[in-house]
């Protein structure tokens, strides 16, 4: 064996991937830093047309960012429904390379007021690219890993967006100031293009995936000679959110991603509150903490993603690794809310921002492993996209006024208590559905496209 066959097989071995899946891995890691990179290009652009827009306007803007999922999710659902695969992934993504090259057109022949409504429709827009983009990205990866290899490698392909959206906003830190944000947006249009020649690479790879499944009695996965990339998926275009409606499976985990956001959101404004409350008018020592917090979360969601996600899934199973976050999340707001000061809020807010990407969002696409495909492109964009996005809504409204009846800070994190209590409820049911499902036992099929497979052998 040569040295760098050894070494291949050691690099294998250290991140849990086995003899053929190595290729497969590598483009699917490239395509999320790619993916995550563009867009954390353009992440800042928007959050400071956000800030310049006021916080009065901010709910108006996550509101019409929740129009924008609704109608962008049946026109891709129809792209879906018509073209391979691999056609309809291109399409999606060369969709938002146009749309950022017209924004730079129309801001460089914007006047300021112009500009005002122009960034505001760019906020919009980036809301929406953000969430479509990486859920086109794990229905992709879903539909090429098979359950168990998802398990073990899920993390390290996480790490991937990671070291991406590093990247991406240590690009748009460093070039701002010498290319400006409309040259930015070309950047990011770039980097889109390169993710879709690496989706392609992945696609010609599936077949490698397939035979590798065979070392985990996945055999009817790995004889398979069909070239999933080549066939039309077919169905409605609604039928994504039929299927979430009408599975108790699908419909828990968009439930779960409710439950997610509304606590996230929650935590969000309790952040705001307590770091408006410590520093008051010191803008830079807010952005210093906000820095700190970043980097603390990175190390630890890359120490996670590759130390921890595998092994934790693999071993005590995703249903484990789906309760860790509403756990902590649990223990974290009751500890907030007797001591709300900014040491347990940094905590806190560190320890489940690195769960959610090192442990919690692996886990999550996991339980679309052993959907039908339909359901991996169709129902996971609807509850990605939209569902998301609503809970943002609740969670932000709710939050409102639950403060306007007077709670303070130590009285709405109480409220969050019972609300995880019910999530990790919730997580110990879907772990157990995925566990049945993955042993093939769909005798409570989770959509109509199940009965119909099971049906037919």
């Amino acid at each position: 064996m040569t040295s760098s066959g050894g070494l291949a097989v050691r690099l294998r071995s250290a991140v849990g991937a086995r003899e053929g899946e190595g290729a497969v891995l590598l483009w699917s890691t490239a395509y999320y830093f790619l993916v995550l990179c563009a867009y954390y290009v353009i992440r800042p652009i928007r959050d400071e047309i956000g800030a310049a827009s006021g916080a009065e306007n901010l709910a108006w803007l996550f509101t019409g960012t929740l129009a924008g999922m609704l109608l962008v999710h049946p026109l891709y659902t129809a792209l879906v429904s018509r073209l391979t695969r691999r056609r309809f992934v291109s399409w999606a993504y060369r969709f938002f390379v146009l749309n950022l090259v017209a924004f730079y057109f129309v801001f460089r022949a914007a006047d300021p007021a112009e500009a005002v409504w122009a960034g505001r429709v760019f906020f919009i827009w980036t809301s929406v690219f953000n969430l479509f983009v990486v859920s086109v990205f794990w229905s992709l990866i879903t539909d090429v890993f098979r359950p168990g290899q998802g398990k073990r490698l899920f993390g390290v392909v996480a790490v991937g967006g990671t070291l991406g959206a590093m990247l991406g906003a240590t690009i748009t830190t460093l070039l701002i100031d010498v290319m400006g944000p409309m040259n930015l947006m070309l950047v990011s249009a770039l980097i889109i293009e390169l993710a879709v020649r690496a989706s392609q690479v992945l696609d010609r790879h599936e077949g490698a995936m397939r035979a590798a499944a065979l070392d985990e009695g996945e055999a009817a996965a790995a004889t398979s000679t069909r070239d999933a990339s080549k066939e039309v998926i077919g169905g409605g275009v609604m039928d994504g959110i039929r299927h979430v409606f009408s599975s108790p499976y699908l419909f828990g985990i968009a439930l779960l991603i409710l439950f997610y956001t509304i606590s996230s959101t929650f935590l969000y404004f309790q952040q705001a509150d307590i770091v408006a409350r410590v520093f008051k008018d010191n803008p830079a020592e807010r952005t210093r903490v906000f820095g700190m917090m970043d980097i603390a979360v990175n190390g630890l969601t890359l120490v996670g993603q590759l130390f921890l996600t595998g092994r934790v899934m693999k071993w005590l199973g995703v249903g484990v690794a789906l309760a860790f976050l509403p756990v902590l999340t649990l223990i974290g707001f009751s500890v907030l809310g007797a001591a709300p000061v900014l040491a347990v809020l940094v905590v806190f807010q560190v320890a489940r921002r690195a769960g959610n990407f090192a442990i919690q969002r692996p886990a999550r696409e996991a339980l679309f492993t052993v959907v039908p495909r339909t359901d991996k492109y169709k129902a996971k964009n609807f509850t990605d996209t939209f569902v998301y996005r609503f809970g943002d809504q609740v969670g932000a409204w709710s939050y409102t006024a639950m403060a306007v009846f007077g709670l303070g800070a130590s009285g709405l994190a109480f409220t969050m208590v019972p609300f995880s209590a019910l999530w990790v409820i919730l997580t110990v049911g879907l772990g157990r559905r995925y566990m049945k499902l993955e042993r093939g036992e769909r005798t409570a099929s989770p959509s109509p496209a199940v009965a119909t497979r099971a049906a037919g052998g």
